[in-house]
């Protein structure tokens, strides 16, 4: 069910200081957008990028900062939804990164899960991936 403007604004401001954390690379502030839970999770873009737990968390973006320059995430159309303490967001996103002299811009996509603890909402579940290359548009499969 789509959120309410309230619970959508709420979301999308943990997204946007998210985003404005991992560009800065300050890890402290990043870190508490997470639940404190051994059970949070991230899936990232890599075949070894499944982390459980904020020390696995951290660490995965400690790798991702140490082989950047610069690294940020762009939102575009991000849609919300929740049922009582627990929403969801989906968006087409951007990641734009500098490493080894070179600026470059992949597409993603990420989903998000969140639950309200108190008045915040803390980020649960996170999965990041990439469209696949060699996958021709109204094709279901690479090629």
């Amino acid at each position: 069910m789509k959120a309410d403007a309230i619970t959508e604004a709420a979301v999308k401001a943990v997204l946007d200081k998210l985003s404005e954390d991992y560009a800065k690379r300050d890890m402290a502030l990043l870190q508490a957008a997470f639940a404190p839970d051994p059970d949070v999770a991230m899936y990232g873009t890599g075949a070894d990028e499944k982390r459980i737990g904020l020390a696995e968390i951290q660490a995965q973006i400690k790798r991702d900062w140490s082989q950047t320059d610069a690294a940020a995430i762009t939102y575009g159309l991000t849609l919300v939804s929740s049922a009582g303490s627990v929403a969801w967001a989906a968006t087409d996103a951007v990641f734009n990164f500098k490493a080894g002299g070179q600026e470059m811009a992949l597409p993603a996509r990420i989903t998000f899960v969140f639950e309200e603890r108190g008045k915040e909402w803390l980020i649960v579940q996170a999965h990041f991936s990439f469209p696949t290359a060699g996958q021709a548009e109204g094709g279901s499969f690479p090629t």
